[in-house]
């Protein structure tokens, strides 16, 4: 983009020319140096071959301004925005815990700064790890997180990847969690630009982590790597800054003013300053070309994957239900679903495969099938097998339950509960919500009923096209 030298300057120039002989020559030749920068500085920019910008309405993804958008280079810590996406997705899914103590490894704690200096076996809860890798850009927690949530950083950057190329990153690779140069890690502007317009959608209770200028990260406070930009732009509120000797000074920002939110990627700044001043005037740019008026068109998010590991079952001394003859041999299950958290079906759907799960209980498999609609419907078919009753261990009056399936993890089946419980509250009234881990998944029941609130309970649900098994009394 053009620079424009200020309008003082030009008219100096004139004065000098005609005042000559009442300047001194060293106030002549500053004068004229700073006018020259004035003049080559844009040349100067355009010949930068690590430059790149994108400008884009976050509302509707309309490009309101591109420049080599599409030429890969280094992302250096943008990187990172991917990085937390993953992590996001990882919790909202159930698949980790915000709480869950990481323990830092060798090879993360020998990361290079920027970093929060974590110590090898050093323990430090999830959410204060995605802090300091948000706030402070912290390299050490970043690779914390992506061996936290996949085992290794060389997993994780393939989980990324995935991620990616579901969101139509289709110039994008990454090769780690933290954005260090490393041969074939690349991205473009226009990559970028569009992880940072998923990361204000998709997570929007997460993003105002990229605006704090200061946070707590445990056992300290860390300091933001873009808060001159925060402070000194009107309506910034995020996202990442980023930068290496191979990338130069990168920046995704977003600002909001009136209902109008702007997102604006620079690769390639020469300093901290030149790259805000240039994010500053695309910013300014966009929101003159930006309609007043637009309908917001949410990106579709991409869907979340992960494979899920079962543990070998423990004995335990008494059961719920009789072992369960072996069907498959396969521990890996396979994750894929989209948000919809509004209902208890949207519950159900965590628990499904690409769209269509096929349930596994004592002899009776159900055919669980949904529609794409924002608010989905279930069409459930009873495949014709023989059905085995679960049955406990106890005896009385209200010794009786409900199974109403095993999911993948305890995070699904512990939702599936509460929504059960809390649209049923008549039929459930006084029982107890248990889940019980078997070598399929996480098993939800409901204990602690009559035989007749279990069956109607199981009616209920059933006229909901939710499946549901009667457990007696032993």
């Amino acid at each position: 983009m053009p620079i424009k030298c200020p309008q003082r300057l030009t008219e100096a120039v004139k004065e000098n020319h005609l005042r000559r002989r009442q300047v001194s020559p060293a106030r002549v030749g500053a004068i004229l140096l700073s006018f020259l920068f004035c003049v080559t500085a844009p040349m100067v920019l355009m010949a930068n071959q690590k430059y790149a910008a994108m400008v884009m309405d976050a509302r509707s993804g309309e490009i309101l301004h591109s420049e080599n958008a599409n030429k890969r280079l280094h992302p250096a810590s943008l990187t990172k925005m991917m990085t937390l996406y993953v992590v996001f997705q990882a919790v909202e899914n159930g698949e980790i815990s915000l709480d869950k103590k990481v323990k830092i490894s060798r090879h993360g704690a020998s990361e290079p700064p920027s970093k929060l200096g974590l110590r090898p076996g050093q323990k430090v809860r999830l959410r204060y790890l995605i802090r300091a890798a948000a706030v402070k850009s912290a390299n050490d927690a970043a690779t914390a997180l992506g061996e936290a949530i996949e085992g290794s950083e060389a997993a994780f950057a393939r989980r990324m990847n995935r991620t990616a190329k579901a969101m139509g990153m289709n110039r994008t690779t990454f090769k780690n969690a933290h954005g260090l140069t490393e041969s074939g890690h690349m991205s473009t502007a226009r990559d970028m630009t569009i992880l940072g317009r998923h990361l204000f959608y998709d997570f929007p209770d997460y993003y105002n982590l990229f605006a704090r200028k200061t946070t707590s990260a445990g056992s300290t406070q860390v300091r933001n790597t873009n808060r001159r930009f925060l402070t000194h732009y009107r309506g910034a509120d995020g996202i990442k800054t980023g930068y290496t000797r191979a990338a130069g000074y990168n920046l995704v920002a977003s600002a909001n003013r009136n209902g109008e939110r702007i997102i604006t990627t620079v690769f390639g700044g020469r300093s901290t300053t030149t790259r805000n001043a240039q994010v500053a005037k695309l910013m300014d740019l966009g929101f003159k070309k930006a309609p007043r008026n637009v309908r917001i068109q949410k990106p579709q998010p991409p869907a979340y994957i992960s494979i899920v590991r079962a543990s070998p079952a423990k004995s335990i001394s008494k059961s719920l239900r009789p072992k369960i003859r072996p069907e498959s041999n396969e521990t890996d299950i396979l994750i894929a679903t989209n948000a919809y958290r509004s209902d208890i079906l949207s519950a159900l759907k965590q628990a499904q495969i690409a769209g269509k799960i096929v349930e596994q209980t004592s002899g009776v498999y159900t055919n669980i099938s949904y529609s794409s609609e924002p608010k989905p419907t279930y069409n459930i078919e009873m495949v014709e097998h023989p059905r085995t009753i679960s049955r406990l261990t106890s005896s009385g009056q209200k010794d009786w339950g409900i199974d109403i399936g095993t999911y993948p993890n305890r995070f699904t089946a512990d939702k599936v509960l509460i929504k059960t419980a809390l649209s049923e509250m008549l039929a459930l009234e006084g029982s107890l919500r248990k889940v019980v881990k078997n070598k399929y998944g996480f098993r939800a029941t409901f204990l602690g009923l009559s035989e007749n609130k279990a069956g109607q309970a199981c009616k209920r649900l059933r006229n909901r096209n939710i499946s549901c098994d009667i457990i007696s009394p032993g």
